[in-house]
């Protein structure tokens, strides 16, 4: 059974009770017999796993998705993270190669 929490418009007095859905909401304050009304609260909600972000599903250029391209980049083995660096040491090299009298 869920717990609705209610206040009191007359004393602010806040308290709970166990209810069916079904159930009336309460109407009337226990100490001092005023008007009640029912309290909400926004839910706590962790979204886990993928496909609940809009970067999730996005399509790149080549027309895969990231995750698809992820999954392929990690089982490969030679991510694009890796082939850059070589690229990046390959011709910072060769520019100090051609630096050098």
């Amino acid at each position: 059974m869920p717990t609705y929490e209610y206040e009191c418009t007359n004393c602010h007095i806040h308290f709970e009770r166990h209810q069916r859905i079904t159930d009336a909401p309460i109407q009337t304050c226990p100490a001092c017999a005023g008007e009640v009304r029912r309290v909400f609260y926004p839910v706590g909600v962790i979204f886990k796993g993928s496909g609940f972000y809009i970067t999730d599903n996005r399509r790149g250029s080549d027309g895969t998705s990231r995750s698809a391209r992820k999954d392929a980049d990690s089982t490969s083995g030679n991510g694009k993270g890796e082939a850059s660096v070589a690229s990046t040491s390959e011709s910072t090299k060769s520019e100090g190669e051609k630096a050098k009298p």
